[in-house]
């Protein structure tokens, strides 16, 4: 998609299919009425009314709605927004339902350019700019055993406060966001290769393939084998 000169805060619904694409701005969704479930490279969720969701520029993105849907948009240009940001999945507490209420305030009235660009400099402020160290350590060590305190050492949070910090973070616990890496991870070499379970298996951080099977097997409900076929038709 096309560069971006203005901010655009507006409804929106969205089809069935699977429709993928990027775009060079910013993007805020908020869930009004339905969900919307979103694939990137890392994630795969499904956004609700609990939750919005930022997608920053140039992030390739899958999306769809199986049920009756109305959705926020902001739009934000490039001179709106910090050099690099990273995707967000934000648990709406009492100040994130504050900002959806104010931007359905005007995106029901645009008719006070200065009031939104005023309130979109005070969303982005509360962007952050990188990963966090754990995160990254998490992304490039999935397919090893991580421990609690490990990730929690890396952001000086004693391990119970990381717990609470990384679900309103991420949208998931540590072990269910560790889990869908690594079972992302599994899809993609069973599809994207012929490579063996126990050769898979051992990729993906698990001792031997009946333990890898019947991980996966729980995860996806269905056997790798089997998602292999279904998936390479």
């Amino acid at each position: 998609m096309g560069n971006l000169n203005h901010l655009i805060c507006e409804k929106r619904s969205y089809q069935k299919e699977f429709a993928s694409h990027h775009h060079e701005f910013g993007q805020f969704l908020f869930p009004l009425e339905g969900s919307l479930d979103i694939k990137t490279k890392w994630q795969e969720i499904k956004l609700n009314s609990e939750y919005c969701f930022y997608l920053p520029p140039k992030l390739e993105h899958d999306y769809r709605s199986m049920d009756r849907n109305e959705f926020l948009i902001l739009d934000i240009p490039l001179p709106y927004l910090p050099e690099h940001t990273e995707h967000m999945h934000v648990q709406l507490d009492n100040q994130w339902s504050a900002i959806r209420y104010l931007l359905l305030e005007e995106a029901t009235g645009q008719d006070n350019p200065s009031a939104l660009a005023n309130l979109v400099h005070y969303v982005v402020s509360k962007l952050q700019t990188a990963n966090p160290a754990s995160i990254d350590y998490i992304h490039n060590h999935f397919k090893e055993p991580i421990t609690l305190d490990t990730l929690a050492k890396l952001e000086h949070y004693h391990p119970v406060y990381y717990s609470s910090w990384f679900k309103k973070r991420t949208g998931k616990s540590v072990k269910n966001y560790i889990t869908e890496l690594r079972l992302n991870e599994s899809k993609s070499l069973l599809v994207s290769t012929s490579w063996s379970m126990s050769r898979i298996s051992e990729e993906v951080g698990f001792e031997n393939s009946s333990s890898f099977t019947r991980w996966f097997r729980n995860s996806e409900g269905v056997a790798p084998q089997k998602y292999r076929i279904l998936n390479n038709g």
